[in-house]
């Protein structure tokens, strides 16, 4: 696989403190720069940036993938297996509540792979996963 670059995400959040907190402390993602309508932050090597946008009212939506309701949009990284599991144990530590617990998605299918959904204080959906075999990614 070649070398991957880091991507950059800027996301809403109608509370840029509580949203702060979150994704310092509780994700331990690294602050960068920030200003006060938005801060850079270091998740696993790539740059998300939360901006400061008003509430909407817009509900979440779902679509169905493995017999589970997938938020869309969503965005997170994909982990190397044992950062995942340690990442998830933590984040349980920390009383996340999931939209869908870690589990193994597709198992022994093409594809097969560890995932999990929560949402940030914005209600903004982060999918964190990990395959044992990378050669899955873009599978098949």
């Amino acid at each position: 696989m070649q070398q991957i670059t880091p991507f950059h995400v800027a996301i809403p959040v109608h509370n840029l403190d509580d949203c702060r907190t979150f994704y310092r402390d509780v994700l331990e993602c690294e602050e960068g720069r920030s200003s006060d309508h938005w801060v850079d932050f270091n998740l696993f090597g790539h740059q998300l940036v939360i901006h400061y946008k008003p509430k909407s009212e817009e509900e979440l939506h779902t679509n169905p993938v493995d017999g589970k309701n997938v938020p869309v949009p969503h965005y997170g990284v994909v982990l190397p297996w044992e950062t995942f599991e340690s990442f998830s144990e933590k984040l349980k530590s920390k009383g996340i509540e999931f939209i869908i617990e870690p589990y193994i998605r597709f198992k022994g299918e093409v594809g097969e792979q560890a995932t999990m959904f929560f949402l940030d204080p914005a209600g903004n959906a982060l999918e964190f996963k990990a395959f044992k075999d990378m050669g899955q990614l873009f599978a098949k």
